[in-house]
């Protein structure tokens, strides 16, 4: 329904008007409002913030429409005036029109012209609703989707683009809050959540850092993934600004005692990136997948509180940038062959 608003001190034209359009309001198309100057439209306008279209005269006691358009225009930016007024006032159409009115018609009106200049104006309005709309609504997605995800699609057909998938040389981090899971056995849901949200924030920023993405969050644990230039050494300096500011955080209460403490898995290599899931229920998944990330996986699940495990074959490239000690041997799951493995210390 557009909600319409005539503004004019003539008080005939409210029958005048209700006569013209009495089809519309009837079938619910037109809701009009009427006011006979400008105080009086403001006064409407504060009941009514919904308004879409003002349909206002210039000259009326009390207050004119030139200062009605005035004290209109900011307050309610979606709703459009139209003016109407007699040809030889024109001076004052244009004064009008340079405040921000949206269209004009002349008196005596031509009812079909004004109906067609509204109907004009209510699709100008409507698809003004419809961006606004939908920059909220892109602005939520993006609370939800990766950037990463955003910058695949961008630019594609979205139907081709969304089983495709490219294989890319990356680092894997899987980052774990040790032991957090016990602590919702005896606080309030609504804390854990607002913790596990506090704790996770600080981690995102430190990937942010170092130009890594977010893969997922997997209840208790992230999964980052950095691409480009010097991914692995920006991976590992991530996870250790991570290590360094949990082990920095005091004990969260003392009923639970929790000192949060993260383990963690880095791994590089080859891995497929693109969308995993069902077209058919209309859910996907952007992630990288393959035995790299695996093999990350394994190792946060093999790791200590506070400690940072990757494979030999990434730490012997960095061996004089970073303090690792050697591990030894691990077990993987689902790894036929025993791997070594170093810890990363500083």
């Amino acid at each position: 329904m557009a909600k319409i608003l005539v503004v004019d001190d003539e008080e005939d034209l409210e029958m005048l008007f209700r006569q013209k359009y009495r089809q519309k309001i009837r079938s619910g198309e037109y809701e009009m409002l009427f006011a006979l100057n400008g105080q009086l439209a403001l006064d409407t306008l504060r009941d009514n913030p919904d308004v879409d279209i003002i349909l206002s005269d210039i000259n009326m006691p009390v207050m004119d429409g030139l200062t009605l358009l005035s004290n209109t225009k900011e307050k309610n930016p979606l709703t459009k005036t139209i003016i109407i007024s007699a040809y030889g006032d024109m001076e004052n159409i244009r004064k009008a029109m340079n405040l921000g009115a949206f269209d004009f018609v002349t008196k005596p009106v031509d009812f079909q012209d004004l109906e067609i200049t509204m109907e004009k104006t209510l699709g100008y309005i409507n698809q003004v609703k419809g961006t606004l709309q939908a920059m909220r609504e892109n602005n939520i997605l993006k609370m939800y989707v990766d950037e990463t995800v955003l910058n695949f699609m961008g630019g594609k057909e979205i139907e081709a683009a969304l089983m495709e998938n490219v294989t890319i040389e990356a680092t894997v981090a899987f980052i774990d809050l040790v032991g957090f899971t016990k602590i919702s056995e005896t606080e309030d849901p609504n804390t854990v959540v607002g913790l596990l949200n506090e704790y996770f924030d600080l981690m995102v920023k430190e990937i942010i850092e170092e130009k890594g993405s977010v893969d997922k969050f997997i209840g208790d644990a992230v999964m980052a993934v950095f691409q480009g230039p010097g991914h692995t050494e920006r991976a590992i300096r991530a996870c250790l600004a991570i290590r360094e500011k949990m082990n920095a955080i005091p004990e969260y209460s003392e009923q639970t005692h929790f000192k949060p403490q993260v383990s963690i898995g880095i791994n590089s290599g080859e891995m497929v990136s693109g969308n995993i899931g069902s077209k058919s229920l209309k859910r996907l998944d952007y992630t990288v997948i393959g035995d790299a990330v695996n093999v990350a996986s394994r190792l946060q699940n093999a790791a200590s509180p506070s400690q940072i495990l990757i494979l030999d074959r990434c730490a012997e490239k960095f061996s004089g940038q970073f303090n690792m000690n050697a591990v030894g041997e691990l077990s993987l799951k689902n790894k036929a062959h025993p791997v070594r493995v170093f810890e990363i210390i500083a």
